[in-house]
């Protein structure tokens, strides 16, 4: 890829590289897809393009709806990578352990909403995390990795959305106690007609949370 010049690597994970650099003189990052060793190599092939694929859907129908994303530059799914713009913005993981209160909770609002947009889109992100999501003053909340994402309007899926993240502040933030309920606030606060309703996956939230309070 003679067009991508790498500034420096953002996250090496068991899924994915992701690095930070320029495409065609652009700020961009790339995402190139690790194999998965302990898989045979042609099954391992097809489920990596197969997943690229669903990434690369994803974007396209987020831009489409001009919802707050990176854009997709370019991509090879045969080689497994993507190429996208490159977000504005700190993690909100650092936001939540860095900032005052007052801003905290209007942030979590703002990302209810944002997670609310989504699902409005019918898509499910599959893994909702604070390190998935970016805050900046100016533009809000960014959705961020779209790896496990999938078009999908199931209200369980969507119920799951919120409960990865209620795991994950419980675990990562368990000093801002009320942290999920102001997620939750802005997430019902625009009454918009799409289903299924906030308030329906609110409730399944609820009866997952109950679930897992059951088996463990």
């Amino acid at each position: 890829m003679h067009v991508w010049l790498e500034e420096r690597q953002l996250h090496l994970g068991a899924e994915a590289v992701v690095s930070a650099g320029l495409w065609m003189g652009r700020d961009a990052v790339l995402k190139v897809r690790q194999p998965r060793l302990w898989r045979h190599p042609d099954l391992d092939q097809r489920l990596t393009a197969s997943r690229i694929s669903v990434e690369i859907r994803l974007l396209h129908r987020l831009a489409q709806r001009g919802f707050a994303a990176p854009r997709l530059l370019a991509a090879d799914v045969d080689a497994a990578w993507i190429v996208m713009t490159r977000a504005r913005g700190r993690p909100l993981i650092e936001v939540l352990r860095d900032s005052e209160s007052e801003l905290i909770d209007s942030v979590l609002e703002a990302a209810g909403e944002a997670i609310r947009a989504l699902h409005a889109h019918g898509v499910a992100h599959g893994d909702l995390t604070t390190n998935n999501m970016l805050w900046d003053a100016e533009e809000g909340i960014c959705l961020i990795d779209f790896g496990l994402g999938r078009i999908d309007s199931e209200v369980e899926k969507l119920g799951l959305d919120l409960q990865v993240l209620s795991e994950c502040l419980s675990a990562s933030h368990p000093e801002h106690a009320t942290a999920m309920d102001s997620v939750l606030a802005g997430y019902q606060r625009n009454r918009d007609r799409q289903k299924p309703a906030a308030n329906e996956v609110v409730q399944r939230l609820e009866t997952i949370r109950s679930r897992v309070r059951y088996h463990t």
